[in-house]
């Protein structure tokens, strides 16, 4: 998803000259794509409302932006067979999220523009509270399920010395139920096995002749079985050891066997039924998660906006689109030069909020998306100030560089 700027301004006669300056000049110098962006007319309420809501929508900004990311990264878990395909998964309204941002529309059903503001704002909040509350619990139980069927799966990789022995081994290779006589498990380093065949039966006394097996290979060594008299058991450890012969600790027992084999076919099965549902969860999820997230830049636009440049409502906000990361800084200088009317050090210091990214590249990258605050908001006129200059507002969203990773 590309990098967007989403810009407002007064909504008068010189202002409204000065837009058109700004997209005649960054058409033709091929700086920016720009779009308006529509934003209903709210209920205004009062200043201390208005101020109370601009703190309280950055805090729910950070979160939705923390929540959309999180969701991401667990599609990308989810999918992790299919990565290549993530990004069919992470759609807003069923279009890609750029399609989304730019031709955004305020959804009235869904966020009645009568309610006052902070209504709007209790519900955006309480919707995104609950899909992380059930992200948790859902994504907590996949995880879990997973986490097990790995331990599992480590169990059957690895060497001799340390992976599970059940599925290698079968009843047939052990002397069993007998109160003289037992089967040991020993491994033999490959280029030994011709001294194994020489001296395993005089490793100990009663050693059964021509009792060894080779019954597995991995890389460096072979698994033999040896049967031999109970009582020389110990000894036989000790005098195999001399000879860097390992006797693996290995007790063959058919009940644990089919029962590890029957929770690894469990738990493969569990992990395809929660599978499916799971990452339909996270697609519908994501999605409202994203549109809310969307609605609450939406929002900030209009108060900061309100904030700034006073009553009535009267401003325009633009959606920018820079065409390429080397022209970020030329087309700031812009913005500066063709809104410097408004305030000298606005022009020099405009706010800047996160917008908007691609979850699914940055997933792995925290830290994105900084924000960076005026320290001092005026007063604006029809508010119980005094009347200032306004300010042009600026939000932004950054793309991260490529990283190593």
């Amino acid at each position: 998803m590309s990098e967007f700027w989403l810009i407002s301004a007064p909504g008068d006669k010189e202002n409204l000259q000065a837009l058109e300056r700004m997209n005649s000049v960054t058409s033709k110098s091929n700086l920016s794509h720009n779009t308006k962006f529509a934003i209903p007319d709210f209920k205004v309420g009062t200043l201390d409302t208005l101020v109370g809501l601009s703190d309280e929508l950055g805090k729910l900004d950070t979160f939705a932006e923390s929540l959309i990311k999180r969701m991401a990264q667990s599609v990308v878990e989810v999918m992790e067979d299919s990565k290549g395909k993530v990004h069919e998964n992470l759609l807003a309204n069923g279009v890609d999220l750029t399609s989304f941002v730019t031709h955004f529309e305020w959804d009235m059903a869904k966020y009645p523009a009568k309610q006052p503001l902070v209504s709007v704002v209790d519900t955006l909040a309480k919707q995104l509270a609950q899909i992380e509350t059930d992200l948790k619990s859902r994504t907590a139980a996949y995880s879990i399920l997973k986490a097990n069927l790995e331990n599992l799966e480590k169990k059957s990789t690895g060497n001799l010395f340390t992976r599970t022995l059940s599925d290698i081994v079968s009843k047939e290779d052990f002397v069993l139920d007998s109160e003289y006589l037992i089967t040991l498990l020993v491994i033999v380093p490959k280029s030994s096995y011709a001294q194994w065949q020489k001296t395993y039966e005089s490793l100990s006394d009663m050693v059964v002749p021509r009792s060894t097996k080779l019954i597995a290979e991995d890389n460096e060594a072979g698994l033999f079985t040896v049967t031999l008299f109970r009582k020389v058991t110990e000894d036989f450890k000790v005098k195999a050891k001399e000879s860097k012969f390992i006797v693996r600790e290995f007790y063959y027992d058919e009940k644990e066997i089919r029962r590890e084999r029957e929770e690894m076919t469990r738990l493969l099965s569990d992990k395809k039924q929660q599978y499916g549902p799971l990452l339909r969860w996270l697609k519908v999820n994501f999605s409202e998660a994203f549109i809310a997230w969307i609605h609450i830049k939406a929002l900030r636009v209009f108060v900061e906006s309100v904030l700034r440049y006073g009553l009535p409502v009267n401003f325009q906000a633009v959606l920018l689109q820079p065409q390429k990361k080397s022209a970020t800084k030329r087309l700031r200088e812009v913005l500066n030069s063709v809104f410097r009317h408004l305030d000298e050090v606005a022009a020099a210091s405009i706010l800047d909020v996160g917008l908007c990214g691609n979850p699914w590249t940055t997933a792995q990258q925290p830290g994105l998306f900084p924000v960076r605050v005026l320290p001092h908001r005026p007063q604006p006129p029809g508010l119980g100030g005094q009347p200032v200059s306004p300010q042009p507002t600026l939000l932004t969203a950054r793309r991260p560089s490529p990283s190593g990773s």
